[in-house]
C-alpha cells in the first residue's frame, strides 16, 4: 500500500530563505515530508529534476465577473487560467459581477457558484459603497476577506466610489470589526477634471489618457486615505500603485506604525507608456502604465523591499471593450487580462535584475498569506498545504493557444518569459500539467469556509 499521496522528487524547492534541492512528501492534501531521499511510495510520484518547486501563487486581486457578467470571466475559465499560472488561491473582486459583493446575500450566492466552479482555492472581497455601510458586519461575518472602495470612478454603475462620508463611515466600521481595506487610490476630482478638460478639446489619444491619471492623483488619494485610517485605526491595503509619489507617503505610515500594505501588478513592471502607443486599448489600465523613468523607478522600489506584495488585478472584458480601432482612449475598458502570468512576470524580473527566487515567493505567496491570515497557505513546511506551481526556466512565448482566459486578448500575448509553469498542484491534486487542465472536477475550496472547520 503506497504511503504517500503524492511524492514530488529531487525538486529545488523554493523556502523562504533559500533554494534547496529536495523531495516533498504529501498526505491528505498537506506537506508531510521534506527531506533529500523520502522512502515509500505515493499514488502519484513526480521527478522534478531541475524544476523549481515555488509555493502556489496567492492572487489576492482578481476581477471574475459572475453572477452577472460571466462572458467576460467566470469562475470556470478564470480559475482554470489561475491555475495554468501557477496560482493556487485568489481572491475576487466586488464590483464586476451583477449584482455586486455588497452584502451577504450576493456574497453567499456568489460563494457558491465558486464552489461549483473553481478549480483552484479563493476568497470573496466585500464592497464599501455609499448608502451600504450598513451591510459591511454582515459580510465580515458571512466570509468577506475584506472590503474594497474606489476613490475614482469605478466604470460600473453596480459600483458607485466612496465618497468621504462613505470612506469615513465604512473605515471605522472595518476597525471594529478587525478587517482590511483595500483601495483604489486615484482622486476623483483631480481624474475626473482632467479627463473632462480633455475630452471638451477633442484630446483622446494615448498621451491624453495618461496626462488626465497623473501620479499626483494617486499620491493625493494615497495621502487622504492614509489621514482617514490615522483617526479611525483602520487597516489599508493599497492596490495596483503605479508610482513613487504614492510609494513616499504609504513608507512614511508605515515608519509611523501603521497598519497598512501596498501592492503593484507585473504589467507596471514589464511595461511602460511606451506599449499603450503602440497597441492601443489592450494596453489600458487604470491608474494607467506609466513612462519608462517612472517603469525603472518602480522596478527600483521592488528591490529595495517598499512592495509588500505582487497581484495581477486580472480584469478581463469582451473583445469589443478593447477593440484596437477604438479612437477614443476614453471610451475602452480599463484592465489588463493578465491572471496567468504574475509568478512568471516575477521571475522574469528575478533573472534580469538578480533577484533571489525567494522575495519572489515571497511577494508572490508568502507576504499575502500572512496579511490575510491564512495559516495553512503561503510557504512549503510541513503541515502546509500541498500548493505548489512547478517551473522550468526554459523560455515561454504567450500565445492564444497557451492563455487560458475566456477572451483570448492581453497585453502579454506574444511576450516571451524565461520560464514556464510545467505543473499546478492545489491541496496535493495536479490540476494543471504540461499546458494543459487536469479535467479533475471542480474542488476549489472557499476559504472562509474551509477555514471555520
Amino acid at each position: 500500500m503506497a504511503k504517500y499521496d503524492l511524492l514530488i522528487r529531487n525538486g529545488l524547492v523554493v523556502f523562504s530563505d533559500e533554494v534547496t534541492q529536495t523531495d516533498i512528501a504529501v498526505k491528505n492534501g498537506v506537506i508531510v515530508k521534506l527531506e533529500a531521499g523520502i522512502a515509500g511510495t505515493a499514488l502519484e510520484e513526480r521527478d522534478a529534476t531541475g524544476m523549481y518547486i515555488f509555493p502556489g501563487v496567492i492572487d489576492v486581486h482578481v476581477h471574475f465577473s459572475e453572477p452577472g457578467r460571466e462572458q467576460w470571466e467566470g469562475f470556470e475559465t478564470g480559475s482554470k487560467m489561475m491555475a495554468a499560472g501557477g496560482c493556487t488561491t485568489y481572491f475576487d473582486m466586488p464590483l464586476n459581477g451583477i449584482p455586486s459583493t455588497i452584502n451577504d446575500r450576493a456574497l453567499l450566492e456568489k460563494a457558491e457558484i465558486g464552489k461549483k466552479k473553481s478549480v483552484v482555492d479563493f476568497a470573496l472581497w466585500g464592497g464599501l459603497v455609499p448608502n451600504h455601510e450598513k451591510d459591511i458586519k454582515g459580510l465580515a461575518e458571512n466570509g468577506a476577506i475584506g472590503f474594497k472602495a474606489f476613490l475614482s470612478e469605478t466604470g460600473n454603475d453596480e459600483f458607485e466610489r466612496a465618497d468621504d462620508y462613505t470612506l469615513l463611515n465604512g473605515m471605522n466600521e472595518i476597525s471594529l470589526l478587525g478587517k482590511i481595506l483595500a483601495l483604489h487610490a486615484e482622486s476623483a476630482p483631480i481624474t475626473n477634471w482632467l479627463q473632462m478638460e480633455k475630452q471638451q478639446k477633442g484630446l483622446v489619444s494615448p498621451d491624453d489618457y495618461l496626462e488626465s491619471r497623473p501620479t499626483i492623483a494617486e499620491a493625493e488619494a494615497v495621502e487622504r486615505a492614509i489621514a482617514y485610517a490615522k483617526l479611525t485605526g483602520c487597516a489599508l491595503h493599497f492596490v495596483h500603485i503605479s508610482s513613487e509619489a504614492a510609494i513616499v507617503k504609504i513608507e512614511a505610515a508605515k515608519q509611523e506604525g501603521m497598519d497598512v500594505t501596498v501592492e503593484t501588478c507585473p504589467h507596471y513592471l514589464l511595461f511602460s507608456h511606451q506599449d499603450l502607443l503602440e497597441k492601443g486599448p489592450i494596453a489600458k489600465c487604470a491608474p494607467p502604465l506609466r513612462e519608462k523613468k517612472e517603469q525603472e523607478r518602480l522596478i527600483q522600489l521592488l528591490i529595495d523591499g517598499k512592495f509588500d506584495m505582487i497581484s495581477s488585478d486580472h480584469s478581463p472584458c469582451p473583445y469589443s471593450m478593447k477593440d484596437p480601432t477604438i479612437y477614443n482612449l476614453f471610451q475602452a475598458w480599463g484592465g489588463i487580462s493578465g491572471g496567468q502570468f504574475t509568478l512568471l512576470s516575477m521571475i522574469e524580473l528575478a533573472v534580469n535584475h538578480n533577484i533571489s527566487f525567494s522575495r519572489v515567493a515571497q511577494w508572490t505567496s508568502e507576504a499575502p498569506a500572512k496579511r490575510f491570515h491564512l495559516p495553512t497557505k503561503g510557504s512549503i513546511q510541513v503541515g502546509m498545504d500541498a500548493d505548489f506551481a512547478i517551473v522550468s526556466l526554459e523560455n515561454h512565448r504567450i500565445t492564444e493557444e497557451n492563455f487560458f482566459a475566456k477572451h483570448k486578448q492581453s497585453l502579454y500575448l506574444g511576450h516571451t518569459f524565461p520560464c514556464q509553469i510545467t505543473a499546478t498542484y492545489n491541496r496535493g491534486r495536479l490540476v494543471f500539467n504540461n499546458g494543459e487542465i487536469v479535467e479533475s472536477g471542480s474542488f476549489g475550496q472557499w476559504l472562509y469556509e474551509s477555514d471555520k472547520s
